[in-house]
């Protein structure tokens, strides 16, 4: 038994935020999309055009200012005083009539649209006609990748994206995905990444009809194609693949979505595929480090998401890459350190599956993780909850047999024994109590468990009272106060509303630490009779009873009785069982 995956990786990034654009030049040179003002000038005027501050020529003399002449004829530059009032005049009459901003509406999108589309066929008409001469169409290809940029200021206005999408525009800017110019086509990206940021103050009705827009003219399969095509040694390209993993990011983070993306597999094979690549001289860079988020975030969203990265054998590469951290730790804060995490949160997440964990006890991920638990430090709490994950159900008894022959007995039984934080607490006793529940009943791994529990005067036994008796300290108050809550409503309905709330706080107090300590007294109980007096009179001390122990199984087979899965029906009749030993 172990924590859902939803409670487990909530948050799939270290800090909670967004990945933003590292980038190794001055900001003012990096090639991206330009928000532009309400008149259309854009801050890049064309794919070719990059700013140089250094001034040619001779070195200006020294800036002395020189007095004004007697007649006050002259200013510094050489102007009489009446040429500057004339001047002055003119900038105020120009700045007057610039300040009239344009209205940002459907007519002027629709405006903006039909230049746009005016662009693009111009520019593919050229191309054409002289697709050996680059000079008579690079012209048009500055003024598309202009007008491109301009549509940035649509993040501005997110309540004209049902128009954009209505008008065809969409279509017409995922097919630059394809233009020869790998610029071109890079703006494009970094747009259409823009656009379905969360930082775009959109209505989800709003964003729906841009995405579903997206959607429907293959943009998923264009992004395959186009990471296979960008070189990453090349800056302009590398920011390239950055821009395609931020945007496959920003429509992962409606989960409905992630079967579409992911719906032939090219995807997940280049992700597979970039996390594999050797890189020097730093060893993970950012585009390395994203797609691992990526597939973190990703395996999390769909479980035929996380069939299909099982089926390309992603656990054997997963424990491949993490093979190298067995001691070694990865530096610290760095974008190495977050690789490491996301592949142990993918890993985590693949070996809970039934098939998962066949390729799990296949690829040796029993002997690594338990190599990591000896020997590790940054691993050593991943690898713990790996195994607990991996071990937890019904459907492979043959892992826990595996665990009992390599020694993870003495590995997590010496923890038990030691002084353990929140977490390591619950996949200590998630381990030991998934371990009784599947190993057979005659077995002799099984025994070699519940030898752990009877030897040494049942110490580890005593470790388990206390264990209970500390979660249940803190559960007491908070179901207490639930109590009080409870009666204050009065319709069921409020109650129901109330129901994942209350939930949520018995977990935090504590509440499955509590519930699987219990599970693996009762059924250390129900097969040594020694054991049995030992924990009555343990029990006995605080007040309590066997029977209190039988009414925490009556709650969790309560809560899994009547699913409709395996698993779940396995657990009910557990519980039951461990139920019935116990009067």
């Amino acid at each position: 038994m172990s924590t859902s995956i939803d409670e487990l990786f909530k948050g799939h990034s270290s800090n909670g935020t967004k990945r933003k654009l590292e980038t190794s030049r001055n900001a003012e040179e990096v090639y991206k999309a330009a928000k532009v003002s309400a008149n259309g000038t854009s801050r890049n005027a064309t794919v070719e055009d990059e700013e140089d501050d250094t001034e040619a020529g001779p070195e200006l003399p020294p800036n002395n200012d020189i007095a004004d002449d007697e007649e006050g004829r002259f200013f510094g530059g050489g102007m009489s005083k009446d040429t500057a009032d004339v001047l002055d005049y003119l900038d105020e009459q120009d700045g007057a009539d610039a300040a009239e901003p344009e209205k940002i509406d459907a007519a002027w999108l629709r405006r903006l649209a039909l230049n746009f589309e005016r662009r693009i066929s111009k520019n593919a008409e050229l191309r054409a006609k002289y697709e050996d001469d680059p000079q008579k169409f690079m012209a048009s290809e500055g003024d598309l990748d202009a007008d491109l940029k301009a549509l940035s200021i649509l993040t501005d206005h997110p309540a004209l994206y049902p128009e954009f999408a209505k008008l065809g525009c969409v279509a017409s800017l995922v097919s630059l995905l394809a233009h020869e110019n790998t610029d071109i086509a890079i703006d494009a990206i970094e747009l259409i990444s823009e656009l379905t940021d969360e930082d775009v103050q959109a209505q989800q009705s709003d964003w729906d009809s841009l995405v579903t827009a997206l959607l429907d003219v293959d943009l998923p399969n264009l992004l395959s194609q186009n990471l296979t095509r960008l070189d990453e040694s090349q800056e302009t390209d590398r920011n390239g693949v950055y821009h395609t993993l931020s945007l496959l990011e920003n429509l992962a983070s409606q989960p409905s979505l992630v079967q579409r993306l992911t719906v032939d597999n090219d995807l997940l094979k280049w992700l597979l595929s970039r996390i594999q690549q050797k890189e020097t001289p730093i060893t993970v860079t950012q585009n390395k480090a994203y797609a691992a988020e990526l597939l973190s975030i990703l395996s999390q969203s769909s479980e035929s998401t996380v069939g299909a990265l099982i089926d390309l054998n992603a656990i054997d590469i997963f424990l491949t890459l993490l093979s190298s951290y067995r001691k070694r730790d990865p530096v610290k804060g760095s974008d190495e350190e977050e690789y490491v995490e996301n592949i142990f949160n993918a890993l985590t997440i693949c070996g809970g599956l039934p098939l998962g964990k066949e390729q799990f006890l296949e690829a040796e991920g029993v002997e690594l993780c338990l190599i990591m638990l000896k020997e590790g430090k940054f691993s050593k709490s991943r690898a713990l909850r790996t195994l607990d994950h991996a071990l937890a159900g019904f459907a492979v008894p043959a892992l826990g047999e595996k665990f009992v022959e390599a020694a993870g007995l003495k590995v997590v039984g010496g923890m038990l024994g030691k002084k353990m934080d929140r977490s390591t607490t619950e996949h200590v006793l998630g381990i030991f109590a998934s371990l009784l529940g599947q190993l057979p009943g005659d077995s002799a791994a099984r025994i070699r468990v519940l030898a752990k529990f009877v030897d040494g005067e049942y110490d580890k036994v005593e470790k388990l009272m206390k264990i209970r008796q500390e979660y249940g300290g803190r559960l007491r108050p908070v179901d207490q106060q639930i109590s009080a809550e409870r009666k204050t409503l009065k319709s069921q309905e409020e109650k129901d509303d109330m129901e994942a709330e209350w939930q949520s706080r018995r977990l935090d107090a504590g509440l499955y630490s509590f519930q699987t300590a219990n599970v693996i007294l009762a059924w250390v109980a129900a097969e040594d009779a020694g054991a049995r007096k030992h924990i009555a009179s343990k029990l006995a001390d605080e007040d309590e009873s066997l029977s209190d122990v039988r009414r925490v199984l009556s709650d969790l087979m309560n809560a899994v009785k009547g699913g409709d899965d395996e698993e779940s029906r396995a657990a009910a009749d557990m519980y039951q069982t461990l139920q019935e030993v116990l009067q």
